[in-house]
């Protein structure tokens, strides 16, 4: 479990990081430099997150580009990606789940989680999930390095 401390909030005690894969993580299906590394650090302690990666694969190389990655891939089917995404992040339990997505099927599990974070990546983001998100970064590396180094995010966050 990692602990974020947000002054003048409640902290967010997470314990699973939920991510979409294209447009977030990838770009063209291909997974973004450093991200592998970020991952790996994330799902140790002290941060000891579990992580998920929750995605239509619309390129269809999720697996073979985490091959080998500390996470769990779920790839959804066609209809009610939105939904889906949500009810898995509830399934979870959504008071404990960091959410990172860009997409329009990524909003309602960016609303759901303790904490949404939308980024702006190469296939830019929908603005509905960036209206739904508590942060935006410019890029996935930003995002994760929120996490990596949380003093950023009570920077970011604090009232």
């Amino acid at each position: 479990m990692a602990l974020y401390a947000i002054p003048g909030q409640d902290p967010i005690e997470a314990r699973h990081l939920v991510l979409d894969y294209n447009g977030t993580l990838a770009a063209d299906g291909l997974l973004v430099a450093g991200v592998a590394d970020r991952l790996r650090e994330l799902a140790l302690p002290p941060h000891g997150l579990a992580i998920h990666v929750v995605t239509a694969d619309t390129m269809g190389t999720v697996r073979r580009q985490l091959d080998g990655l500390p996470c769990v891939v779920s790839v959804l089917g066609p209809a009610a990606q939105d939904v889906a995404k949500r009810e898995y992040v509830q399934g979870l339990g959504a008071s404990s789940a960091i959410a990172v997505g860009n997409g329009q099927n990524d909003r309602l599990m960016l609303a759901a989680a303790a904490l949404g974070i939308a980024i702006v990546g190469a296939e830019g983001a929908a603005v509905q999930a960036v209206l739904a998100s508590r942060v935006v970064c410019r890029d996935i590396a930003s995002a994760l390095d929120l996490l990596r180094y949380p003093k950023r995010l009570a920077a970011t966050l604090r009232l």
